[in-house]
Formats: structure tokens, C-alpha cells, sequence
């Protein structure tokens, strides 16, 4: 067992730091691309920030796989599966679609046509659903057909939850870095636990993208120098939904029967997996259920489900009082719960302890959450003992702004105010020189 985790380890490591390395290069190249958008009005960000962050994902990407093609355990991946190469297909289309929106932009039609051509070069080649495991039905196989259009349908769900979800620094890649881990240690457990050599390939994609995202973070973490763009967050969801493809319609839940010693063993531990859709929705809950109600909310209002607006649950918690950075944290406390829940549950569904600790754990979450709601106020006498925010701020002190200003700003609202853009050029605030600033405005979504 040793063995195989030093190679996991040291594929994890050569993923992250190629990803960190290229990173650097990479945001000058943006800069001296010019691959730095405007401030729009439903940006958090307050200066132009370089993209194509997926670039040196990619090669972080690329450069795991190869190494883990000549480690002693991993290279039999290669030599019975054609799935590295088929995610590697897939990711350079992905890739290339995204680095192109991240510099000239695509149309929202355009992309979701790339993305099921991605998914239908990876089918060809041998990465799809070839059947389902029903509960009181039993193995259900698919045909051609249905396994493709079904393995299509996961894979732009799981990109454009990722990219929906992309909205703060540090949020995406430290959400689907949480995921993988989550989903490494299930498919661990398939393979070695079980000796179940379908579930390789999805331990692997899970250890590779685990790099990429722990590569990117440091570059990526609030304030942000760099952004992955539609380059990186359509391929990690892209490297997300092949594991979970793999793990979920490769595995013969027979065989499974037959390791687990049993059908009722086999059945705990094929609980995350009944239906293949189940596993990438609990391991990614917080960007799907984001993209479902992006959805709902747009098409309630008759705009397009791809039109931006500024209603995510990360805009969400900005509006609440929440600083950016903790914004951030509660969304990873949420990943991290969900995914490493749904993982414990599938291990031992017998357990009560670990329903118990994913309820305590959720109430916790939601004190967390609602906090700002109820932030106490400290009596005057004891003002100077705590923080700034704990004070209460007199109408004498309280900074005021001009009367034409602030008759503008009240009429049109928090949601309707807006900034100036600021031009995308080469002193912005990741760029060498000086920083172009905003003039500051104390709003919901402005904390730190």
C-alpha cells in the first residue's frame, strides 16, 4: 500500500508545482496580451486582473499525467485504459475554447457547443457510462446511445456548475480542490480497498487535479494576481465530471458484489453510486445547486440562463456582511461538508455518529452563515476593548457624503450602483506600475 501513495504523492506534487511555476509566465503573457477585461458592474474584483490562469493548469495537467505514465504502479492506467488519453483530448478542446473566451470572448452558445463536443471526443475514445446501478432494479445497461448522451449531459453540468461558481478569488479552485480530495479517497478505496482496477483511472484524475488547484491557489488567493478564466474553470470541471464518469460507469457493480463479500456489503458500499449523476452532485452540491437556481432565477425574469448578473450565493454573502476572504471560507466549509459527508456515509451508512456529526456540523455552518445577521454591539463604555466593527458609529462621526451624491446612490439602490470601468491596460492592479483605484464607496458587496 505504500508504495502506490508515494506515487499518488509525488504525482500530486510535480501537478502542483509545474501549475505554480507556469503560473508566473503565464499573467505576463496575459498582460502583454492585453487579456484583461474591463471591470464590469457585477465584478467583486476592483481592478483589471490578467486571465488565463488555465494555461498553466493545462500544463500542470499535461505534465502529471506524464509522470505518472512511468511510475511503477500508475503506468498500468495507460496500458489498460485508453481514459487518460480520452480526458486528455477532451481538456486541449476545453482548453483551447476557454483560452480563446478569456481573450476575445465567445458566445455563451458557442461554448456549450464546445463543451459537448469535449464530452463526445472523450465517448469515442472509451470515457462514458456503460451502465447504471439502480436500487430494487438492480444493473441496468445502457445503449450507445444512452450511455453518451448521458455521459455528455454529466460533463456540461459539472463545467458550468464550476464556472458559475468562479466568482470570488480562491473560490473555484479551492472548491473543486476539496471535491477531488473527496473523491480520491472514494475512488482509493474502490481500487486498492476493493481491488477494483476500473476505478484507476478516476483515482488517478482526481490526484492530477487535486495539483492543479493546490498550483493555482497561491496566485489566486484574495487579493488575486491572477484569474484561471473560462481556461481553468472549464477545465477542472471538465477533469471533475471525467472522474466521476469513470468511477460511476466503469465499475461493475457485479464485480463490486463479488469484492464486498456480499449484496448488502455491496450495496453500502455502492451508496453514492446508484445513480451516476448522484456522486458529482454531492461532491459538488454547492456549485450545482448554484447553477440550478442562476438558472430558475434568470429564466424567471426572462433573460437568458447564461446572461451574468450579480445573484450567486457568493454575491449572496457579500450582501449579507461577510468580508470576501470569509465569504470564501463558508463556502469551502460547505464543499468540505458535503463531500467529505457523502464520502463518510458510503464508508459506514451504518453509522449514527457520522449523521450526527454532519448535523451538528450544519448547524455550525448556519451560525457561521447567518452571523453578520446578529453581530453584537458593545455598550459605549466598552468600546475601546473591542474592534472597530463591534462599535457603534455616531452620526457626528459617520463620514458623510455629498447631498447630490448621496440623493443618487439611495434612489438607485445597492443593486443598481455601479463603477466606472476601469481600461484593461498595463498598470492595473496586478501589473508593474502604478494601481488605478476606484473611488472607494462603502457597500454590501465592497467589505474586507
Amino acid at each position: 500500500m505504500g508504495q502506490p501513495v508515494r506515487e499518488y504523492l509525488l504525482t500530486l506534487c510535480v501537478t502542483a508545482a509545474v501549475t505554480y511555476l507556469l503560473t508566473g509566465p503565464v499573467r505576463k503573457f496575459a498582460i502583454a496580451a492585453g487579456a484583461m477585461p474591463e471591470i464590469r458592474a457585477r465584478d467583486v474584483h476592483r481592478e483589471p486582473t490578467p486571465r488565463l490562469g488555465g494555461i498553466a493548469m493545462f500544463g500542470g495537467l499535461c505534465a502529471g499525467l506524464l509522470v505518472a505514465s512511468h511510475l511503477t504502479n500508475l503506468k498500468s492506467v495507460f496500458e489498460n485504459s485508453d481514459e487518460p488519453r480520452a480526458l486528455l483530448s477532451g481538456a486541449a478542446l476545453i482548453w483551447l475554447l476557454g483560452v480563446l473566451d478569456d481573450k476575445w470572448g465567445v458566445d455563451a452558445l458557442v461554448k456549450l457547443g464546445g463543451q459537448m463536443i469535449a464530452a463526445g471526443v472523450m465517448v469515442l475514445q472509451g470515457l462514458t457510462i456503460l451502465w447504471i446501478p439502480i436500487p430494487g432494479v438492480g444493473t441496468v445497461s445502457l445503449t450507445p446511445m444512452q450511455g453518451t448522451l448521458l455521459t455528455v449531459a454529466l460533463v456540461v453540468i459539472t463545467i458550468n456548475a464550476v464556472n458559475f461558481v468562479d466568482g470570488l478569488d480562491g473560490l473555484a479552485s479551492g472548491m473543486v480542490c476539496i471535491a477531488a480530495a473527496a473523491f480520491f479517497m472514494y475512488a482509493y478505496r474502490m481500487w486498492f480497498g476493493y481491488g477494483i482496477e476500473a476505478a484507476a483511472p478516476a483515482t488517478l484524475f482526481s490526484v492530477v487535479l487535486m495539483g492543479m488547484c493546490l498550483g493555482f491557489l497561491p496566485h489566486n488567493m484574495h487579493p488575486a494576481r491572477i484569474f484561471m478564466g473560462d481556461s481553468g474553470s472549464m477545465l477542472i470541471g471538465l477533469v471533475m465530471a471525467a472522474g466521476a464518469v469513470s468511477v460511476t460507469g466503469q465499475v461493475d457493480p457485479d464485480l463490486l458484489n463479488v469484492k464486498a463479500g456480499g449484496l448488502r456489503e455491496a450495496t453500502h458500499a455502492m451508496v453514492p453510486v446508484y445513480i451516476p449523476l448522484l456522486l458529482p452532485l454531492t461532491i459538488i452540491a454547492v456549485p450545482v445547486a448554484d447553477l440550478i437556481l442562476a438558472i430558475v432565477r434568470r429564466t424567471w425574469k426572462g433573460q437568458s440562463p447564461f446572461a451574468a448578473d450579480r445573484g450567486h450565493l457568493h454575491h449572496r454573502l457579500l450582501e449579507i456582511g461577510h468580508s470576501h476572504s470569509r465569504a470564501v471560507l463558508i463556502m469551502y466549509f460547505w464543499s468540505a461538508l458535503i463531500a467529505f459527508g457523502a464520502v463518510a456515509y458510503s464508508a459506514n451508512n451504518a453509522s449514527m455518529w457520522i449523521v450526527l456529526g454532519i448535523v451538528l456540523l450544519s448547524a455550525v455552518g448556519l451560525v457561521l452563515l447567518l452571523l453578520p445577521r446578529f453581530t453584537p454591539r458593545t455598550p459605549r463604555w466598552a468600546e475601546w476593548m473591542v474592534p472597530p466593527r463591534y462599535r457603534r458609529v455616531s452620526r457626528a462621526t459617520a463620514p458623510q457624503a455629498p447631498a447630490a451624491e448621496w440623493d443618487e446612490e439611495s434612489a438607485a439602490g445597492p443593486q443598481a450602483e455601479e463603477r466606472e470601468p476601469v481600461p484593461a491596460g498595463i498598470n492595473g492592479a496586478t501589473a508593474i506600475g502604478d494601481r488605478s483605484r476606484f473611488v472607494e464607496h462603502r457597500k454590501a458587496d465592497s467589505h474586507h
